[in-house]
């Protein structure tokens, strides 16, 4: 066999190594590695770390810490106020992560879409969350006017609005201000329907 091909063979199977490391693991944003998370029966609501946990299964840790739940009653999760049955799920660091919210809601000054009415939560929208707590991304509930930019509603894989495609959704800076959305109407010399960014 040639040095070429046992080389490729090593580095074939250093890529498989580090791909089941990671998928056993599971990597953060940041590249750190967390821990999976295992799925718990709660037999009633309950508090787990300040998170008020509704009646049904939450997903921990190894470590016993929250991964997420349904929420049992009103929550304010960073910028979100969850309504009740919203879903929250938070890093295995304790930071907010993301939120699916039960329906439509107000997160920073924005309306984001929230669960469909066939299956919930758990098949609406994220609302994703800097660690900070602070809005990075949501799907917008209806075409409106984000901080004087004129942002296109978030839709189901890019049929309605602009979904998933094109980075869909409304970004936000941690700053709170607008980072990108995809255009209702023509505006600072673009048209509907192009995408949207500004500098921070």
């Amino acid at each position: 066999m040639s040095e070429r091909k046992i080389a490729m063979k090593k580095v074939g199977g250093l890529v498989a190594v580090c791909v089941v490391v990671a998928a056993g693991c599971g990597v953060t944003q940041t590249g750190n590695v967390s821990p999976k998370a295992q799925r718990s029966k709660l037999t009633e609501a309950r508090e787990i770390q300040g998170y008020p946990c509704a009646k049904g299964y939450a997903w921990l840790y190894a470590d016993g810490k929250l991964e997420s739940c349904a929420v049992s009653k009103e929550f304010v999760f960073g910028d979100a106020k969850l309504p009740v049955g919203s879903i929250l799920a938070l890093e295995w660091t304790g930071a907010p992560k993301y939120a699916m919210m039960e329906h439509d809601s107000q997160v920073a000054g924005v309306k984001c879409s929230g669960g469909n009415w066939l299956l919930g939560p758990s098949e609406g929208a994220m609302v994703v969350l800097y660690p900070s707590g602070k809005l990075e991304q949501c799907w917008l509930a209806g075409d409106q006017v984000v901080q004087g930019v004129p942002c296109m509603r978030g839709g189901f894989l890019g049929l309605f609005g602009d979904g998933a495609r094109r980075d869909g959704g409304a970004k936000f800076y941690e700053s709170e201000k607008l980072e990108s959305c995809t255009l209702a109407k023509d505006f600072g010399g673009k048209r509907r329907g192009e995408h949207f960014q500004q500098a921070q």
